[in-house]
């Protein structure tokens, strides 16, 4: 089950400490929430969230406590989980109520870094409303600009199965393990 095992950047680490700090806090939590409008086949959409995961090592990546210190530890493969909660067969109102409650207990929840995975997707069926993709991630695995890739390949992976194409992206050449060793590497050298 375990692919590799790399050094944290300064900022896990730091992350990794804090969070032992305090643990079981959702502080750290990076929430979105996507509304999707139309038609969505759910096992699509599992697919091109499972396809992120394989492809980014960081989103398959757990931090185990070894003599007090982080490790890293990226996982071979990591199923991820997509729920489905469907409110369709509530009044308006209280699906709105339904829907924000569901936000709110997603970004509360706190990740367990040994344990992970540490991405979270929940998918809210609102009916004729179209649904809402709830979205929420560890900070020590992502930060902004990567929830942008994030959500840019997973709509690009969605539109290329709905359209019939295929969306071959080349393999990584940089994982984050890589940067996180060469930040470590040039910065204890002289």
């Amino acid at each position: 089950d375990v692919e590799a095992q790399s050094v944290l950047s300064f900022a896990q680490h730091r992350i990794w400490f804090l969070e032992r700090m305090h643990p079981g806090t959702a502080s750290y939590n990076i929430p979105t929430a996507l509304r999707v409008r139309g038609r969505l086949n759910i096992e699509w959409l599992r697919e091109c969230a499972q396809a992120i995961v394989d492809r980014h090592e960081v989103l398959r990546t757990t931090f185990v406590e070894q003599s007090g210190d982080p490790m890293p530890v990226v996982h071979a493969g990591m199923r991820l989980n997509v729920p489905v909660a469907d409110l369709s067969g509530l009044a308006p109102g209280a699906r709105e109520a339904e829907l924000q409650r569901l936000i709110d207990t997603d970004c509360r929840q706190p990740f367990d870094l040994a344990q992970g995975p540490l991405l979270r997707l929940t998918l809210v069926d609102l009916g004729e409303e179209g649904h809402v993709l709830l979205f929420c991630v560890h900070h020590i695995v992502a930060d902004g600009g990567s929830m942008q890739v994030i959500r840019r390949e997973l709509l690009a992976r969605y539109k290329a199965k709905a359209t019939g194409s295929d969306l071959e992206l080349p393999p990584l050449a940089v994982q984050y393990g890589d940067y996180a060793a060469w930040q470590r590497q040039k910065l204890e050298s002289e």
